[in-house]
This record gives structure tokens, C-alpha cells and sequence, in this order.
């Protein structure tokens, strides 16, 4: 399996992490470490994933939840 790095940006409201979880779930990628930071507006995610699949699919589907503002993969 293939190990990648994301870090994402997003505003701070409480289902945020939810989303972000499910949608990684969904397409099939497996979360294998994840820290968060939040201030008052905004919320930080750097997390681990893996799969055997292109990681391209999984930035495009998480750029596309409303509240996230960016996601890089490093």
C-alpha cells in the first residue's frame, strides 16, 4: 500500500472533521495517523493515509466539501 501526507485547511465548525473523515473512508483510503489544531475560525488536519489508490481522487473529493479551504499533499 502507498502512504501518503495531506494537510488541510478549513473553517472551524463542528461536523468539519466528520466530513473530512467520511469522505476519506468512502473512497476507500485508510486513516493511519491524524493531529488537528483549531483556533476559533479555523481548523488544521495533518494526516497519514493509505491505499492503493492515485491520491489524486482523494485531494479532488476533499477540495470539494464546503468548508475546506485548501489540501496539500506533501
Amino acid at each position: 500500500m502507498k502512504q501518503y501526507q495531506l494537510t488541510l485547511q478549513a473553517q472551524w465548525r463542528p461536523e468539519v472533521l466528520e466530513r473530512v473523515l467520511r469522505v476519506v473512508r468512502h473512497r476507500g483510503y485508510r486513516v493511519s495517523q491524524l493531529q488537528m489544531t483549531s483556533s476559533a475560525e479555523h481548523i488544521s488536519l495533518n494526516f497519514s493515509v493509505s491505499s492503493e489508490r492515485s491520491i489524486e481522487a482523494l485531494v479532488s473529493q476533499l477540495s470539494k466539501l464546503f468548508d475546506v479551504q485548501s489540501v496539500v499533499v506533501l
